[in-house]
C-alpha cells in the first residue's frame, strides 16, 4: 500500500493511524466512531468532498467558529468550536517521515489540532504526501496555499501565479504554520489516510 512507510513514520511519533482505499470507506469509519459527541470542524475541502459536515451533523452538534460550510445545520460559536469533544480537519501535507504541515490564515483550524479537544481526526488524501519534511513544506507553500488562495479569489501573487512569493498581500491566507511533529499531550490524534486524491 501506498502509505505504509508513513504509516510506520507516524505510530513512531505516537499518533493513531488508520487508512482505507477510498474516501467511502474512511467517511462511513469516521460516520461510525463519531456518534452523539459535541465537533467542530475545520475548514477542509477534504471533509466536503466526503460529505462528512452533513453526514456528522444528523447524530452530533456541530459548533463551527463561522459558516463555513453552506446549508450545514450547526451553531456558529467559536469558543464552544475551540472547546468541542471532537476535531475533524486536514492537514496541507503529510511528509513520509510523518511530519504534518498545515497552513492558516485565521488560525482555527491550526489551533484546533494543537490544543482543546479530546480526540482530533486528521484526515489525508495521497495527493498530500510528500517525500520528507522540506517537502512537505514546500507542498504546504507551493500547492496547497496557492491553490486555496486561487478558490478564495484571493487577491494574492500566489493566487495569480501558483506559488509563494512570501507576500504581504493584507489577502494573504498563510499567516501561519504549524508542524505536528509528535502527538500532543493530552489529546489523541488520528491520522486517517485515504488512498484517493483529497482536497489541494
Amino acid at each position: 500500500m501506498v502509505f505504509d512507510k508513513v504509516r510506520d513514520a507516524l505510530l513512531d511519533r505516537g499518533f493513531a493511524v488508520s487508512a482505507f482505499p477510498s474516501a467511502v470507506e474512511a467517511a462511513d469509519y469516521l460516520d461510525q466512531k463519531i456518534d452523539g459527541k459535541d465537533v467542530s470542524l475545520g475548514g477542509s475541502m477534504t471533509l466536503s468532498q466526503m460529505n462528512l459536515p452533513k453526514r456528522l451533523a444528523a447524530h452530533n452538534k456541530i459548533y463551527l467558529p463561522s459558516a463555513m460550510f453552506d446549508g450545514l445545520e450547526c451553531e456558529v460559536d467559536a469558543a464552544r468550536a475551540m472547546a468541542s469533544e471532537v476535531y475533524l480537519s486536514s492537514v496541507n501535507a503529510l511528509a513520509e517521515t510523518g511530519e504534518m504541515v498545515s497552513i492558516d490564515g485565521i488560525g482555527n483550524r491550526v489551533a484546533s489540532m494543537l490544543y482543546g479537544h479530546q480526540k482530533v481526526y486528521l484526515v489525508v488524501g495521497r495527493n498530500k504526501l510528500a517525500p520528507d519534511y522540506d517537502g512537505a513544506v514546500w507542498r504546504a507553500r507551493n500547492v496547497a496555499a496557492p491553490g486555496n488562495a486561487a478558490r478564495l479569489q484571493r487577491k494574492t501573487p500566489c493566487a495569480a501565479s501558483g506559488h509563494c512569493h512570501d507576500c504581504h498581500s493584507p489577502e494573504r491566507i498563510c499567516r501561519g504554520m504549524v508542524v505536528l511533529w509528535e502527538n500532543m499531550y493530552f489529546s489523541e490524534i488520528e491520522v486517517v489516510l485515504v488512498d484517493e486524491e483529497l482536497g489541494l
